[in-house]
């Protein structure tokens, strides 16, 4: 049966989504987000890869960390208040005793060459593990010319141009819901 087919089934207990946010900041090393996408939909399929998507882009338009947002929000719909907080704390919880622990052995051996090179390639592993994961969350929006518009716009706009993310994500926005509401998106 295809990964499109298999129906979604959302956390069922407060337990079960404290450790699914806890093994998403347990493996987190390299960024959260290809981490939270595997986790949420392709292995424990609390949501479809739609759901994921729209999430992420509510949640990016939040201020804060998107996949610590995402806990929130997700908590929210399936607990309420509770399922919030549980879902916040299982994501954060083994990050912060590791950041830590990491900055003390850090601190103290900062200026070892090995251990730079280590920093640098845990930096370029991190950096592929973003680039797919944007590969995957852009492949439905591939088929929408309206919608490869728009990034390739707001990607000129903030890279190229340097424009400001304040003046650029009202812009966009309101086109994409303008784009939306007549059926370019």
């Amino acid at each position: 049966m295809s990964a499109t087919l298999v129906p979604v089934a959302p956390p069922k207990t407060l337990r079960e989504l404290f450790m699914g946010f806890f093994w998403i900041g347990a493996r987190s090393f390299g960024g959260v987000m290809p981490w939270a996408y595997r986790t949420m939909v392709e292995e424990r399929r609390w949501l479809t890869h739609a759901d994921f998507t729209e999430t992420i882009g509510l949640c990016q338009f939040l201020p804060g960390p998107n996949i610590g947002n995402a806990s929130i929000v997700l908590g929210k719909r399936w607990f309420g208040l509770a399922g919030s907080v549980v879902a916040f704390l299982g994501l954060m919880a083994l990050p912060f005793i590791w950041v830590l622990a990491l900055f003390i052995v850090y601190s103290d051996l900062s200026s070892n060459a090995t251990l730079k090179a280590v920093v640098t390639g845990v930096g370029a592993a991190g950096a592929g593990l973003f680039i797919g994961t944007a590969v995957k969350l852009g492949r439905p929006l591939a088929k929408k010319p309206a919608a490869l518009a728009l990034i390739a716009a707001c990607f000129l706009l903030v890279a190229v141009a340097r424009v400001s993310l304040l003046m650029v994500v009202p812009i966009g926005l309101g086109v994409a819901v303008f784009a939306a509401r007549r059926g370019w998106l």
